[in-house]
Parts: C-alpha cells; sequence; structure tokens
C-alpha cells in the first residue's frame, strides 16, 4: 500500500509541475501547442526527479525537501517557473492549485513539528 501511495505522489507531483511548466511556455515563450526546447527539456528533468526520489514517501513536493536534488542550473530554472506560474495556477487550474497549497501547507508545518 505504501508503494501506491508513493507513485500517487509522484505523479502528482509531475502533473503540478508539467502543468506550471505549460502555463510558463505559453506565456513566457509564446508556444501554442508542444513546449519549446528548453521548457520539454526542464520537464522532463523534473519528472526524473520525481521518479528517483528516495524521499517521495516523507514529502509532498520538491520545494519542501530538505536534499535539493537539482542541479543548481536547473533548480533556478525550476524556481522561476514556480514564482510565475504559482500565482497564476489559481485561474487555470483553481482545484490543482488550492490542493498543491493545502498540501504544501501541511508538509511545512510537519516539517517544523520535527
Amino acid at each position: 500500500m505504501r508503494a501506491d501511495k508513493t507513485a500517487l505522489k509522484r505523479e502528482r507531483e509531475k502533473r503540478v509541475v508539467a502543468m506550471m511548466i505549460l502555463l510558463y511556455c505559453r506565456k513566457r515563450h509564446g508556444s501554442k501547442g508542444a513546449l519549446c526546447p528548453d521548457c520539454e527539456a526542464l520537464r522532463r528533468y523534473s519528472c526524473e526527479r520525481s521518479d528517483k526520489c528516495p524521499f517521495m514517501q516523507n514529502k509532498t513536493f520538491c520545494s519542501n525537501c530538505r536534499v535539493h536534488c537539482y542541479k543548481p542550473e536547473m533548480r533556478e530554472k525550476i524556481r522561476e517557473v514556480m514564482r510565475f506560474s504559482g500565482p497564476r495556477m489559481i485561474f487555470r487550474h483553481p482545484i490543482m492549485a488550492v490542493r498543491h497549497l493545502i498540501e504544501t501547507k501541511k508538509e511545512k508545518k510537519h516539517i517544523n513539528k520535527g
């Protein structure tokens, strides 16, 4: 059961990040359908990180993790995407955005207690 829960968390994280990258790419790079090559590379990289994360059972999202496995340049790119797309997700995908906010708050509260 634990493995199923972890797999669901991985997929949810990948969906949220992919949606944020898509929003970012459309607005910043003017892509209409598919992601531009840079954003596609970032999406693939972030999915690989989620797939390989040994801490997925204990965290909600990479932004809450104390071990940053992203390469520094990729971490900066993903942070830029998050800063841009985070607020815009409320209007584009409100349910996903609210769920992400709630889970992030819960995780931060749990981290601060531990």
